[in-house]
């Protein structure tokens, strides 16, 4: 019962995640001639200039990808990057003709579009899935060059944008690459959530009194491990302590009181997972 579950909340989230990015190119992006990077950047410059379905031109172009994938990788590409390319590309072609652009400006167009594709595609790849494209080009890419996946899709999205300032101008050109940009983060903001919590590495010579203060008046737990100066070849305790935000400027006043020649480096942690923050791992 419990499989059946998480396979039915990821099916789930795949199919709103798809929905949600195909309304993001249909409403901003593609009648705005914002070629985003990816198969539907591909689609939208063969859109423009050839008139053909957006949804029918991202199938075709990821059936040859996913087809390289199989052969390479076998089914290891799994069922939800299948399931979430066919969807994707139906969900274009069937709300076309139901869908209007909610603006004509490139530049919302391109952030918005970012923005909402983005969220959209985090959800897909929240649930381990994703919708072909470049990530299968980049993984191939990589196979047969030793480029790493970044450097794949950069190059893959490079040439798309590349492509999209031939055909249509420059200036749009700039436009996709803002959209890339913004699109990138709205994933990082779904794969990794606001942000919200802080991470604390404490050097003291004082690690007990400074321990317990922390405890005993931000109710947080600290982890302590011994490392060694550089400099100096000393011994050192380092205190790592998870606190909110609100609580920064509590924990700094607290290690200057009891130890003010103590070394703090305070850093954002975009995800925490168990006691006292994400304590439910199901959907993770």
């Amino acid at each position: 019962m419990r499989k059946f579950f998480s396979f039915f909340m990821e099916l789930l989230m795949i199919t709103v995640g798809c929905l949600i990015t195909a309304g993001a190119l249909l409403v901003f992006l593609i009648p705005n001639k914002i070629a985003a990077g990816g198969a539907s950047g591909l689609a939208t410059i063969i859109f423009h200039v050839w008139g053909l379905p957006v949804g029918a031109v991202i199938l075709l172009i990821n059936v040859p990808l996913f087809g390289a994938g199989l052969f390479l990788w076998g089914w290891q590409m799994g069922w939800r990057t299948l399931y979430a390319t066919l969807l994707l590309s139906v969900a274009l072609d069937t709300l076309a003709p139901y869908l209007e652009p909610v603006t004509h400006d490139p530049l919302l167009a391109s952030l918005y579009g970012g923005i909402v594709s983005g969220l959209g595609m985090g959800l897909v790849f929240r649930a381990r899935g994703t919708t072909g494209g470049t990530d299968l080009a980049a993984r191939i890419i990589n196979h047969f060059t030793g480029l790493s996946l970044g450097q794949g899709l950069i190059l893959v999205d490079g040439l798309i944008v590349a492509a999209a300032g031939l055909v249509f101008s420059a200036e749009l050109a700039l436009y996709a690459a803002i959209s890339i940009f913004v699109l990138g983060r709205s994933i990082d903001l779904v794969q990794e959530g606001l942000g919200l919590a802080k991470a604390a590495l404490i050097v003291t010579d004082r690690k007990k009194e400074v321990q317990e203060q922390i405890i005993e008046r931000l109710g947080r737990g600290i982890t302590g491990i011994r490392a060694t100066g550089g400099y100096t070849g000393r011994e050192k305790d380092v205190l790592i302590c998870v606190i909110s935000r609100t609580e920064i400027s509590r924990l700094k006043r607290l290690v200057q009181l009891v130890d003010p020649r103590a070394f703090v480096i305070i850093t954002a942690a975009s995800e925490v997972l168990g006691e006292g923050f994400k304590e439910d791992w199901k959907n993770v």
